[in-house]
């Protein structure tokens, strides 16, 4: 059987990009849609360059088990020795926003602080910790803002916690989390390819936490009232430079993460605080082609490399 670039995934609209980037290359691929499926332990994974864009967020698309599923099947591949970009760790700080902050802390990159709390009871006593200051609450396991939320207060929590409007998280804890103020209601998300940094990309969030930059999650332009002139949702940012970029590519490096998107928000005073790890990035159409700069072409590149390093 020829050795293939396979393509784990669970959403075909988000997986196109990449599909059209591999076909241009003319390298020998397959795409491996996992929300269900079977897998024979007592034979060998096929040859091959594996790459792992499962999402967090694959329960909204009704993809309950796609990641255990993926981490059965990493972990097949892993035994026999494949290669896997985005392995079975990677996959593990995608669906767990807990494991993501002490990884992160673990590498002197600060996070805000967060309690993690599974029960109503619980959630409601985690509020405590905050003093009456402002947090935000969001589910450990998430992907495109899912379960964030602004509380002023504790009581204002509780009626949240005791109505009918609760969302349960798929995991079952709730986190709450400092509110980080940004004084323009930007945060930065980081992109990265083959664990080195590809570019920077600005992100409005005055419209909310929704953040996920691929097509299928547009809602247009926002407009100011009084210009009428639009403005960007997501902007790539020239020439940036940051010396948290260190810290980024040596915690990917430790994790085992090849690719990613890690977002970050400044405060009032400039205190930077990073709060996501992304391993199933995607790309605004709009803001690439406005910097010139493509990031499906550049991970189908190092796929490429890589699998010509392998078998040609």
């Amino acid at each position: 059987m020829t050795a293939k670039i396979y393509v784990i995934h669970e959403n075909e609209e988000w997986t196109e990009p990449l599909r059209k980037e591999l076909e241009a290359l003319g390298h020998p691929f397959e795409t491996w849609h996992l929300d269900q499926g079977m897998i024979d332990l007592t034979k060998e994974p096929p040859q091959g360059i594996f790459y792992n864009r499962m999402s967090a967020s694959s329960h909204t698309r009704e993809h309950r088990y796609a990641p255990e599923f993926t981490g059965a099947v990493l972990d097949w591949l892993e035994a026999h020795g494949r290669i896997v970009l985005n392995t079975s760790r990677a996959l593990k700080l995608e669906v767990s926003k807990v494991a993501q902050y002490t990884a992160l802390e673990s590498f002197e990159i600060e996070t805000p602080k967060t309690m993690a709390a599974v029960g109503k009871n619980h959630i409601i006593d985690a509020a405590e910790a905050f003093n009456d200051a402002p947090f935000i609450t969001k589910h450990n396991r998430a992907g495109k803002g899912l379960g964030v939320q602004l509380f002023e207060n504790t009581d204002a929590l509780k009626k949240y916690v005791e109505g009918p409007d609760f969302e349960e998280p798929i995991d079952g804890i709730t986190l709450l989390q400092q509110y980080i103020q940004s004084p323009d209601s930007m945060i930065t998300r980081c992109e990265f390819i083959g664990g080195r940094f590809f570019y920077a990309v600005e992100v409005d969030t005055s419209e909310g936490f929704e953040l996920c930059p691929a097509d299928a999650c547009q809602i247009g332009d926002a407009f100011c009232p009084t210009t009428a002139q639009p403005k960007e949702k997501f902007k790539i940012i020239e020439n940036f430079d940051d010396p948290i970029i260190h810290k980024y590519e040596a915690f990917l490096l430790a994790n085992d993460i090849h690719f990613a998107g890690i977002e970050f928000i400044r405060d009032a005073s400039g205190n930077l605080f990073t709060y996501d790890v992304n391993t199933n990035t995607n790309y605004n159409p709009d803001a690439e082609r406005k910097a010139g700069k493509f990031g499906m072409k550049e991970i189908a590149k190092v796929l490429g490399e890589l699998y010509e390093e392998q078998y040609s």
